[in-house]
This record gives C-alpha cells, sequence and structure tokens, in this order.
C-alpha cells in the first residue's frame, strides 16, 4: 500500500511503509526524495543524478523536485535524521 501525505506534487512518488523507511521515493525504485534532494544542494546536476541512478529519467527528477518544493518540511527532516544516523 503506497501512502503520500498531502496529495500534492506526488505524482510518481510513492511512500510505503517498510520500504526506504517509509519515506517518499521516486515510484518503483528505492530512490529517496531526501536523497536526491540533498545530492543537489552539494552541487549534484540532473544530468549526474541520471547518470549515477540508470533507473531514473528526467521526469523522475521533475516528480522529486516538485514534490520536494510542496513537501519541503518533510524532506528537510528526513535530511536531518539520515545525517544524524
Amino acid at each position: 500500500m503506497d501512502l503520500i501525505r498531502g496529495g500534492k506534487g506526488a505524482r510518481g512518488i510513492s511512500a510505503t511503509p517498510g520500504i526506504c523507511g517509509g519515506n517518499a521515493r521516486i515510484t518503483g525504485t528505492r530512490i529517496p526524495v531526501w536523497l536526491l534532494v540533498q545530492a543537489r544542494r552539494l552541487g549534484a546536476s540532473d544530468e549526474e543524478l541520471l547518470g549515477s541512478y540508470p533507473r531514473l529519467q528526467a521526469g523522475d527528477l521533475i516528480n522529486a523536485w516538485a514534490y520536494a518544493k510542496t513537501h519541503r518540511d518533510e524532506i528537510n527532516q528526513q535530511i536531518r535524521d539520515n545525517e544524524a544516523a
């Protein structure tokens, strides 16, 4: 069962308890949105991300950026949680 909180900006994004800690991820993958956002903040370009994650397509990144924009607090918390782990 996929669950997305809030619904906005969720196209192509899934969150499933027990997969990626229940964090939002690219549908059909185990690539969490927060990971992509953090990589982008650290200077990775979309082209570099697509090269690093061959299963991703440009549309997946568009969906991830839209989700992150509408769920900023959630994504920031997930990044903080990962840094603390």
